[in-house]
């Protein structure tokens, strides 16, 4: 029962329709598109026992995010295993196997080391390129981001099926690991071999977000989002994007109404759904516009994930959710925070560290305790990249801090703080609306 794939990798499974249906399913995954599950379902009906398939149903399980998911994944790991005794697997899949054990336990870093073990021998496994660059992104590591797609790009071209979603991806390390002009002619030509590559339009529009090139970033999401409406909820994550241009630019109440119709349109459990929600109306209500009860849905998303603390970066957003709106809630949830510090795990770890400290200090934030903010977070500003997200992403918690010093009355603080925002930042429009503050 070997065939391969579309890329010529050995792969234990039926048929060669069914080892079709699976290239489908990874093309979705790699395109974020919104029949992503269908495409799976699809390969597992023409082959339920395949070790593979079932690998990639427990991945895509736990990229949800959700504890209710969790066990779903172990589920599928069990169905792995068990099909792969029965049929014998290749190095490449039993990795897999072992990559989704670990992260079902918690163990991203033991995950990550099999992927890139994987990618050293196999550098045209997608399916191992993109989930080590999804958890390179949640550790914050931008390096590790970058470099994780380079080190495989010698071995793909244009004629390799999927080539202009690595590219995309490329071009997002090297975003964030600050190689803007190297990250745009990545980002602009993998748009252009496939205009509906999600992931690239984003990665250009991070490259125009923080060189603050906000008028050519409008017109780059303006001409590329209506070609992403097979897309799953990531496009409206593009629309955040968006919506930054416009805030960058003091424009709050346009803002508003994308919230409304493109950003949180339903409430949803989403983990990045929420988080994009949340930090668009805290900016909005820095910038003085009224969000009325729009945080009482998020509160409620919020605190059904208490207890939870699958990804801190997500965490934290929820924790800043309930200060808004439920009180008890935002204690219940940053006492969870604190319990779950104690705990084993990859993010246990990034927990104890940072994570609730993070969360107490969105919550204080909210009830004005400047003061507590600014000394729980200044000596841990250097490891705030370890929660993961991108820097257009924690640039809330950067932001924050710089409020706080100002509202605790510690201006020479929060100039030192901005001007350091300025280092990386210089045309920013937000740090010359606070520098005028200060200065007045």
């Amino acid at each position: 029962m070997q065939h391969k794939d579309c890329r010529g990798l050995p792969l234990t499974i039926a048929s060669a329709e069914a080892a079709a249906a699976y290239d489908a399913t990874l093309a979705a995954y790699q395109g974020l598109r919104a029949d992503t599950g269908d495409r799976l379902k699809e390969a597992l009906a023409l082959d339920p026992d395949c070790p593979l398939t079932l690998t990639t149903r427990g991945y895509f399980m736990l990229l949800f995010a959700q504890k209710g998911l969790v066990a779903k994944a172990k589920d599928s790991l069990v169905a792995a295993e068990t099909a792969a005794a029965a049929r014998g697997v290749t190095d490449r899949e039993r990795r897999h196997i072992a990559a989704l054990k670990a992260w079902c336990a918690g163990d991203a870093d033991t995950a990550l080391a099999e992927w890139e073990a994987i990618l050293a021998e196999h550098p045209r496994d997608v399916l191992a390129i993109r989930l080590a660059h999804f958890w390179h992104f949640y550790n914050g590591d931008a390096l590790k981001l970058r470099d994780s797609v380079a080190r495989v790009l010698r071995d793909w071209d244009v004629s390799v099926p999927g080539y202009g979603f690595v590219l995309g991806c490329h071009a997002f390390g090297l975003e964030e690991a600050g190689d803007y002009a190297a990250a745009e002619r990545a980002g602009r030509r993998a748009v252009e071999l496939n205009p509906q590559d999600a992931w690239a339009v984003h990665a250009v529009a991070h490259v125009l977000e923080m060189q603050d090139r906000t008028s050519e970033g409008v017109t780059w999401l303006d001409r590329h989002i209506p070609s992403l409406a097979g897309c799953n909820n990531f496009r409206f994550h593009t629309t955040w994007h968006r919506c930054l241009f416009h805030l960058e630019q003091g424009e709050g109440h346009p803002v508003l109404e994308l919230y409304d119709r493109e950003v949180r349109p339903d409430s949803t459990p989403d983990y990045l759904d929420i988080c994009n929600a949340v930090s668009l109306l805290w900016r909005l209500e820095e910038e003085g516009v009224d969000v009325g009860h729009r945080w009482v849905e998020l509160a409620k998303q919020s605190a059904a994930r208490t207890g939870e603390h699958l990804l801190v970066f997500a965490d934290a957003h929820f924790a800043l959710a309930l200060g808004a709106a439920d009180p008890a809630g935002a204690d219940a949830f940053v006492a969870s925070a604190r319990q779950n510090a104690g705990t084993a795990g990859t993010q246990a770890r990034v927990m104890s560290e940072i994570g609730a400290v993070l969360c107490g200090a969105v919550v204080d934030y909210r009830r004005g305790a400047f003061g507590k903010v600014v000394d729980a977070l200044l000596p841990r500003r250097s490891i705030l990249r370890t929660i993961g997200g991108s820097h257009a992403q924690r640039d809330l918690f950067e932001k924050m801090l710089i409020l706080a010093a100002l509202a605790d009355g510690r201006k020479t603080l929060a100039a030192d703080l901005l001007a350091d925002r300025g280092r990386h930042r210089p045309n920013n429009p937000w740090n010359r609306r606070l520098a005028a503050r200060l200065a007045s």
